[in-house]
């Protein structure tokens, strides 16, 4: 009898609602599986990010369409398939695995824990089967029953037991539960575990998807086989494949966490008496096996293994090769970008250039992505060069040099005023030349005058900056007008330069505010921070430097330098003698690296201004009195909740931190506050006033 098996996972590029799309890619991960069982990601069908279109029936009615349309195909004949789609079961909607084999559906396998935290709301449109152990009848639609010959399906938590091993499911968010499913699959004698995620990028998250799996496969013995959605499926989330197979707390196979490829399959050959010897010494784990309730089992008349497999070669276990922080930035972000610019059927971007880190940042990704096309053309990708042929309008253009392919997809645009210095031109300047990019320069003065003008007429007043007698709100009133002009010309730019130039199509206009100026509001409402899409909105300052200083080795970009050294400037007030005059940090109050901190405490720890006061003092105990923690915190809140209204309308960003303050669906906090928050800041000046008066001499010797 046989006993190796060799089983496949993979990553798809899905994209919700894109049928037609989803069924071709499953069906060539499918034809590329050299195996006997076949997973795929979360909810491929449809597409993972449907969102409210999951309520719609068309939508449960094209998914059965997709899955007769995979039961019919010769490509998944003779392998035991696991894909996903929502299923209604009694006027419920459940997010479900449907396991087939050889035009039989063996199991349909409800979701059990729902994903339902920071970009999920999965209990908006499923609920879960909270029925452990338990399976009914499902009644097939006709269409189904026509081609399967069966009336009804197993519905609910069961396993699968062919001739030579035990199968199980549990899906997504089901691994990061206190209590996960393969932990009682695995002590009921299931040996091959599947999971189907769609998990989204977060820098410096792979690790943790990691640990769970080979700690799975570690504790309890077994195999366990991951598969994941990845790229932009039509949101601001990227979702980045690493998808895995493991046995026995080794790690047996990776795949890419950032590829253009559409289609990526993972296969491995493992031994099953690897996993009965693992678990034959596990006394404990045996203890508690003897004690473990039943699942129902599905018979399959079907055998992973074949009967003379002794010659065949096994896989060897691996070391996980994790990429720096810097790398996931040009990489994910890049891609995010390139599946946005292709299914957008645009003809490229308009980056508002100004010479400082943010805008560069974001140049430079899209340099990193075009270094990522020639690569994957020069590897063979015919999906890739044929996209990239669609998009310059050239059908017998082959990318090969980034920089020329740079020049074709992205116009950079300097737009300056009285107050830009010539060294931000300079450096705007020097960095297209290096990427590549198509680079404009503008003058935005006569349009501000002109604009200015037309209030003077109408009122009689003529405003004036600080540095010239104004109040401050004339001053800040002057400062937005420039940055409103700037996103009415980018947005020009994009719909007619191609068009002044003789080439077809638009462009898509890319917004460069980071994650920490966008949680402070340090930005104007409807300026140039106003785009289509921003890469680096869900970044944080500290790693656009960083990644930044990357671009400089990687690429050898070296007009890097000087914008690195500059101190980060708005430009929107007069210089004094020539030089800039206004900063980011003295404008804010307070350094980006002190943002980052407030983020991480506010969205990701979850805290309210004497919280965050409390956690802060012992931080901070060594640079900082209690009184100066007090007022960084106050004022921090005082300036993120007067500009909170701004993050209604941020542009659309890649999500790469947990403290975004991006509100559509991320952050779910009102946009209207009491800026003054008595009641909060009473609490804390209490608590000054006590340690003040506690401890009078500790506290004269704090910097």
């Amino acid at each position: 009898m046989g006993r190796k098996v060799t089983v496949a996972t993979c990553a798809l590029n899905q994209w919700a609602l894109d049928f037609e799309g989803n069924l071709q890619r499953i069906l060539k991960s499918e034809s590329g599986a050299a195996g006997a069982l076949w997973l795929g990601p979360g909810l491929p069908v449809a597409g993972y990010g449907c969102w409210d279109h999951y309520y719609e029936s068309d939508t449960l009615l094209h998914s059965f369409q997709v899955l007769a349309a995979l039961l019919e195909s010769p490509v998944t004949q003779d392998i035991i398939c696991d894909v996903g789609m929502p299923v209604m079961h009694r006027n419920v909607r459940y997010n479900c695995r449907v396991i087939f084999l050889n035009r039989k559906i063996l199991l349909i396998r409800p979701k059990m824990a729902l994903a339902n935290e920071g970009n999920y709301r999965e209990l908006r449109w499923f609920t879960p089967w909270s029925r452990s152990r338990h399976t009914e009848e499902y009644l097939l639609p006709r269409m189904i029953q026509d081609l399967t010959k069966q009336e009804t399906a197993p519905f609910g938590d069961a396993v699968l037991a062919t001739w030579d091993t035990c199968i199980g499911s549990e899906i997504c968010e089901e691994l990061w539960t206190p209590h996960s499913p393969h932990i009682d699959m695995g002590l009921d004698g299931v040996e091959i575990i599947t999971n189907a995620s769609g998990s989204h990028h977060v820098l410096r998250k792979a690790n943790s998807r990691v640990d769970l799996v080979t700690m799975a496969t570690s504790k309890n013995g077994g195999i366990y086989l991951l598969a994941n959605q990845k790229g932009c499926d039509g949101d601001r989330l990227y979702y980045d494949g690493c998808t895995m197979i493991a046995m026995n707390g080794s790690v047996f196979a990776q795949g890419s966490q950032f590829s253009l490829d559409d289609v990526e399959v993972l296969t491995a050959t493992l031994d099953l008496e690897d996993v009965r010897s693992y678990r034959a010494e596990i006394s404990s784990r045996n203890l508690a096996a003897s004690r473990a309730s039943p699942y129902p089992r599905v018979k399959v008349d079907f055998a992973l293994s074949c009967h003379e497999d002794l010659l065949a070669p096994v896989s060897e276990p691996i070391e996980w090769k994790y990429h720096s922080p810097e790398e996931e930035i040009s990489l994910g972000p890049a891609c995010w970008l390139w599946d946005f610019l292709r299914r957008s059927q645009q003809a490229g971007f308009l980056l508002p250039l100004s010479g400082g880190v943010d805008s560069a940042a974001t140049a430079c990704l899209v340099y990193s992505m075009c270094c990522q096309v020639c690569k994957s053309v020069r590897s063979g990708n015919q999906e890739v060069l044929a996209d990239v042929r669609t998009i310059v309008n050239q059908i017998s253009y082959t990318p090969q040099d980034p920089r020329d392919l740079c020049g074709r997809i992205l116009t950079t645009c300097y737009m300056a005023s009285k107050n830009s210095s010539q060294e931000t031109c300079t450096r705007a300047r020097e960095l297209a030349q290096q990427i590549g990019s198509h680079h404009i320069s503008l003058n935005i003065d006569p349009a501000v005058k002109a604009v200015m003008g037309i209030f003077s007429l109408v009122t009689g007043k003529s405003p004036l900056f600080a540095a010239h007698g104004g109040s401050s709100r004339e001053n800040l009133a002057l400062q937005n007008v420039q940055a409103r002009i700037r996103m009415v010309l980018a947005y020009l730019f994009a719909q007619l330069s191609l068009w002044s130039r003789g080439i077809r199509g638009g462009l898509l206009v890319l917004g460069s505010a980071n994650v920490d100026e966008s949680l402070l509001g340090y930005l104007t409402k409807y300026d140039c921070s106003s785009a289509d899409i921003n890469p680096i909105g869900g970044i944080s300052k500290t790693d656009l430097r960083a990644f930044v200083q990357f671009c400089i080795d990687r690429f050898q970009l070296t007009a890097l330098q000087s914008i690195l050294s500059a101190p980060a400037t708005a430009e929107l007030e007069p210089l004094a003698d020539g030089q800039v005059s206004q900063t980011d940090e003295e404008d804010m109050g307070m350094t980006y690296a002190e943002l980052s901190v407030y983020g991480k405490l506010r969205k990701v720890a979850k805290m309210g201004p004497y919280s965050m006061f409390c956690k802060l003092l012992g931080m901070w105990r060594h640079v900082c009195t209690p009184r100066q923690v007090a007022d960084k915190v106050k004022w921090f809140f005082t300036k993120h909740s007067m500009n909170r209204h701004k993050m209604t309308t941020l542009t659309p960003a890649y999500h790469a931190e947990n403290y975004s303050p991006e509100d559509n669906r991320f952050d779910l906090r009102p946009f209207l506050y009491n800026t003054s928050w008595p009641w909060q800041f009473r609490c804390i000046e209490n608590q000054v006033l006590q340690l003040e008066r506690a401890a009078p001499q500790s506290l004269d010797g704090v910097d």
